[in-house]
Protein backbone atom coordinates (compact mmCIF):
# COMPACT_ATOMS: atom_id res chain seq x y z
CA UNK A 1 0.00 0.00 0.00
CA UNK A 2 2.81 2.37 0.89
CA UNK A 3 4.56 1.51 -2.37
CA UNK A 4 1.39 2.29 -4.36
CA UNK A 5 1.06 5.65 -2.58
CA UNK A 6 4.68 6.47 -3.46
CA UNK A 7 4.10 5.54 -7.12
CA UNK A 8 0.98 7.72 -7.33
CA UNK A 9 2.69 10.65 -5.58
CA UNK A 10 5.80 10.43 -7.76
CA UNK A 11 3.70 10.11 -10.95
CA UNK A 12 1.61 13.15 -10.01
CA UNK A 13 4.75 15.13 -9.23
CA UNK A 14 6.23 14.15 -12.61
CA UNK A 15 3.09 15.03 -14.58
CA UNK A 16 2.39 18.29 -12.72
CA UNK A 17 6.07 19.21 -12.83
CA UNK A 18 6.22 18.71 -16.61
CA UNK A 19 3.04 20.71 -17.19
CA UNK A 20 4.14 23.59 -14.98
CA UNK A 21 7.64 23.47 -16.49
CA UNK A 22 6.35 23.90 -20.04
CA UNK A 23 3.90 26.65 -19.05
CA UNK A 24 6.43 28.60 -16.97
CA UNK A 25 9.07 28.34 -19.72
CA UNK A 26 6.62 29.94 -22.15
CA UNK A 27 5.85 32.76 -19.70
CA UNK A 28 9.57 33.26 -19.04
CA UNK A 29 10.35 33.56 -22.76
CA UNK A 30 7.41 35.94 -23.26
CA UNK A 31 8.55 38.17 -20.40
CA UNK A 32 12.22 38.10 -21.40
CA UNK A 33 11.52 38.84 -25.07
CA UNK A 34 9.14 41.70 -24.20
CA UNK A 35 11.68 43.16 -21.75
CA UNK A 36 14.40 43.01 -24.42
CA UNK A 37 12.13 44.72 -26.95
CA UNK A 38 11.42 47.54 -24.47
CA UNK A 39 15.19 48.13 -24.15
CA UNK A 40 15.68 48.15 -27.91
CA UNK A 41 17.37 44.79 -28.50
CA UNK A 42 17.38 43.84 -32.22
CA UNK A 43 14.81 41.24 -33.27
CA UNK A 44 17.51 38.88 -34.56
CA UNK A 45 19.28 38.82 -31.19
CA UNK A 46 15.97 38.27 -29.38
CA UNK A 47 15.32 35.26 -31.58
CA UNK A 48 18.85 33.86 -31.31
CA UNK A 49 19.49 34.46 -27.63
CA UNK A 50 16.29 34.89 -25.62
CA UNK A 51 13.95 32.59 -27.53
CA UNK A 52 16.72 30.08 -28.15
CA UNK A 53 17.84 29.96 -24.51
CA UNK A 54 14.29 30.26 -23.21
CA UNK A 55 12.99 27.19 -25.04
CA UNK A 56 16.02 25.30 -23.69
CA UNK A 57 15.46 26.57 -20.14
CA UNK A 58 13.57 23.41 -19.05
CA UNK A 59 16.48 21.17 -20.09
CA UNK A 60 19.07 23.43 -18.46
CA UNK A 61 17.22 23.86 -15.16
CA UNK A 62 16.16 20.20 -14.85
CA UNK A 63 19.65 18.92 -15.68
CA UNK A 64 21.29 21.32 -13.25
CA UNK A 65 19.06 20.35 -10.32
CA UNK A 66 19.27 16.65 -11.21
CA UNK A 67 23.07 16.85 -11.03
CA UNK A 68 22.93 18.80 -7.75
CA UNK A 69 20.56 16.20 -6.30
CA UNK A 70 22.98 13.39 -7.10
CA UNK A 71 21.14 12.08 -10.20
CA UNK A 72 23.60 12.76 -13.04
CA UNK A 73 21.89 10.06 -15.14
CA UNK A 74 18.79 12.24 -15.48
CA UNK A 75 20.96 15.22 -16.44
CA UNK A 76 22.88 13.24 -19.07
CA UNK A 77 19.80 11.46 -20.39
CA UNK A 78 17.87 14.73 -20.58
CA UNK A 79 20.66 16.44 -22.55
CA UNK A 80 21.05 13.70 -25.15
CA UNK A 81 17.40 12.65 -25.17
CA UNK A 82 16.22 16.22 -25.75
CA UNK A 83 18.48 16.56 -28.78
CA UNK A 84 17.16 13.28 -30.18
CA UNK A 85 13.60 14.53 -29.58
CA UNK A 86 14.35 17.93 -31.15
CA UNK A 87 15.82 16.51 -34.35
CA UNK A 88 13.84 13.30 -34.84
CA UNK A 89 10.47 13.86 -33.11
CA UNK A 90 9.96 17.63 -33.39
CA UNK A 91 11.47 18.07 -36.85
CA UNK A 92 9.49 15.01 -38.00
CA UNK A 93 6.15 16.29 -36.67
CA UNK A 94 6.82 19.81 -37.98
CA UNK A 95 7.75 18.44 -41.42
CA UNK A 96 4.53 16.40 -41.56
CA UNK A 97 2.43 19.48 -40.77
CA UNK A 98 4.28 21.73 -43.21
CA UNK A 99 7.18 20.70 -45.50
CA UNK A 100 10.19 22.77 -44.41
CA UNK A 101 11.95 24.86 -47.04
CA UNK A 102 15.39 26.11 -45.93
CA UNK A 103 16.23 29.55 -47.31
CA UNK A 104 18.60 30.91 -44.69
CA UNK A 105 22.32 30.78 -45.45
CA UNK A 106 23.01 31.03 -41.71
CA UNK A 107 21.25 27.73 -41.03
CA UNK A 108 23.09 25.97 -43.84
CA UNK A 109 26.37 27.04 -42.22
CA UNK A 110 25.24 25.97 -38.74
CA UNK A 111 24.09 22.44 -39.63
CA UNK A 112 27.65 21.11 -40.23
CA UNK A 113 28.66 22.69 -36.91
CA UNK A 114 25.80 20.83 -35.22
CA UNK A 115 27.29 17.58 -36.53
CA UNK A 116 30.77 18.52 -35.32
CA UNK A 117 29.58 19.42 -31.82
CA UNK A 118 27.65 16.13 -31.61
CA UNK A 119 30.75 14.16 -32.64
CA UNK A 120 32.84 16.12 -30.12
CA UNK A 121 30.47 15.23 -27.27
CA UNK A 122 30.52 11.59 -28.43
CA UNK A 123 34.33 11.64 -28.26
CA UNK A 124 34.26 13.06 -24.72
CA UNK A 125 32.01 10.32 -23.32
CA UNK A 126 34.10 7.45 -24.67
CA UNK A 127 35.71 7.04 -21.25
CA UNK A 128 32.18 6.85 -19.72
CA UNK A 129 32.62 10.03 -17.69
CA UNK A 130 32.16 13.73 -18.31
CA UNK A 131 34.80 15.30 -16.12
CA UNK A 132 35.07 18.94 -15.14
CA UNK A 133 37.69 19.33 -17.89
CA UNK A 134 35.23 17.86 -20.42
CA UNK A 135 32.55 20.23 -19.15
CA UNK A 136 34.91 23.19 -19.48
CA UNK A 137 35.78 22.19 -23.06
CA UNK A 138 32.10 21.93 -23.94
CA UNK A 139 31.40 25.37 -22.49
CA UNK A 140 34.34 26.88 -24.39
CA UNK A 141 33.04 25.39 -27.65
CA UNK A 142 29.57 26.72 -26.83
CA UNK A 143 30.71 30.31 -26.20
CA UNK A 144 32.93 30.30 -29.30
CA UNK A 145 30.00 29.07 -31.39
CA UNK A 146 27.56 31.59 -29.92
CA UNK A 147 30.04 34.42 -30.41
CA UNK A 148 30.62 33.42 -34.03
CA UNK A 149 26.87 33.10 -34.68
CA UNK A 150 26.02 36.50 -33.18
CA UNK A 151 28.94 38.25 -34.87
CA UNK A 152 28.13 36.66 -38.23
CA UNK A 153 24.42 37.39 -37.86
CA UNK A 154 24.98 41.09 -37.06
CA UNK A 155 27.82 41.63 -39.57
CA UNK A 156 26.17 39.77 -42.46
CA UNK A 157 22.46 39.82 -41.62
CA UNK A 158 20.36 37.17 -43.33
CA UNK A 159 17.27 39.07 -44.61
CA UNK A 160 15.05 35.97 -44.58
CA UNK A 161 15.92 34.99 -41.01
CA UNK A 162 15.63 38.61 -39.81
CA UNK A 163 12.19 39.01 -41.38
CA UNK A 164 10.87 35.75 -39.93
CA UNK A 165 12.27 36.56 -36.47
CA UNK A 166 10.82 40.07 -36.55
CA UNK A 167 7.38 38.75 -37.46
CA UNK A 168 7.39 36.31 -34.54
CA UNK A 169 8.79 38.85 -32.08
CA UNK A 170 6.29 41.60 -32.85
CA UNK A 171 3.23 39.41 -32.28
CA UNK A 172 2.99 39.98 -28.54
CA UNK A 173 3.43 43.51 -27.21
CA UNK A 174 2.97 43.63 -23.46
CA UNK A 175 3.59 46.46 -20.93
CA UNK A 176 7.00 46.60 -19.27
CA UNK A 177 5.58 45.88 -15.78
CA UNK A 178 3.86 42.75 -17.04
CA UNK A 179 7.03 41.77 -18.90
CA UNK A 180 9.11 42.05 -15.70
CA UNK A 181 6.49 40.11 -13.75
CA UNK A 182 6.50 37.15 -16.15
CA UNK A 183 10.29 37.28 -16.43
CA UNK A 184 10.79 36.71 -12.70
CA UNK A 185 7.63 34.67 -12.03
CA UNK A 186 8.45 32.38 -14.94
CA UNK A 187 11.98 31.85 -13.65
CA UNK A 188 10.78 31.02 -10.11
CA UNK A 189 8.16 28.59 -11.44
CA UNK A 190 10.78 27.01 -13.69
CA UNK A 191 12.93 26.24 -10.67
CA UNK A 192 10.04 24.93 -8.54
CA UNK A 193 8.59 22.76 -11.30
CA UNK A 194 12.00 21.33 -12.18
CA UNK A 195 12.55 20.27 -8.56
CA UNK A 196 9.14 18.62 -8.56
CA UNK A 197 9.86 16.84 -11.86
CA UNK A 198 13.29 15.59 -10.77
CA UNK A 199 11.89 14.28 -7.46
CA UNK A 200 9.12 12.39 -9.25
CA UNK A 201 11.45 10.98 -11.91
CA UNK A 202 14.03 9.76 -9.36
CA UNK A 203 11.36 8.05 -7.25
CA UNK A 204 9.77 6.35 -10.26
CA UNK A 205 13.19 5.09 -11.36
CA UNK A 206 13.89 3.70 -7.88
CA UNK A 207 10.47 2.04 -7.54
CA UNK A 208 10.61 0.26 -10.90
CA UNK A 209 14.29 -0.55 -10.64
CA UNK A 210 15.36 1.26 -13.83
CA UNK A 211 18.28 3.63 -14.11
CA UNK A 212 17.67 7.36 -13.89
CA UNK A 213 19.48 7.58 -17.26
CA UNK A 214 16.58 5.74 -18.95
CA UNK A 215 14.04 8.05 -17.29
CA UNK A 216 16.08 11.05 -18.43
CA UNK A 217 16.34 9.75 -22.01
CA UNK A 218 12.61 9.13 -22.34
CA UNK A 219 9.99 10.80 -20.14
CA UNK A 220 12.05 13.79 -18.97
CA UNK A 221 13.65 14.43 -22.38
CA UNK A 222 10.35 14.40 -24.29
CA UNK A 223 8.62 16.49 -21.61
CA UNK A 224 11.29 19.19 -21.53
CA UNK A 225 11.24 19.34 -25.35
CA UNK A 226 7.57 20.34 -25.47
CA UNK A 227 8.33 24.13 -25.63
CA UNK A 228 10.44 23.53 -28.77
CA UNK A 229 7.66 21.42 -30.25
CA UNK A 230 5.06 24.12 -29.63
CA UNK A 231 7.21 26.95 -30.99
CA UNK A 232 8.30 24.93 -34.05
CA UNK A 233 4.72 24.00 -34.96
CA UNK A 234 3.59 27.62 -34.50
CA UNK A 235 6.45 28.86 -36.70
CA UNK A 236 5.83 26.24 -39.42
CA UNK A 237 2.11 27.04 -39.59
CA UNK A 238 2.96 30.69 -40.21
CA UNK A 239 5.45 29.76 -42.92
CA UNK A 240 8.48 30.68 -40.77
CA UNK A 241 10.35 27.55 -41.86
CA UNK A 242 13.86 28.73 -41.00
CA UNK A 243 12.78 29.63 -37.46
CA UNK A 244 11.18 26.19 -37.04
CA UNK A 245 14.40 24.46 -38.15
Amino acid sequence: MENLYTILTASMALILGLGLLVWSADRFVEGAAATARHFGMPSLLIGMLIVGFGTSAPEMVVSAFAALDGSPGIALGNAYGSNIANIALILGITGLLSPIMVHSSVLRKELPLLSLVTLFSFFLVQDLIISRLDALLLLIVFFIFMGWTIRNGLKNPDPILIQETKELNTEKKIPIKKAFFWLFAGLILLILSSRMLVWGAVNIAQIFGVSDLIIGLTIVAIGTSLPELASSIAAARKGEHDIAL
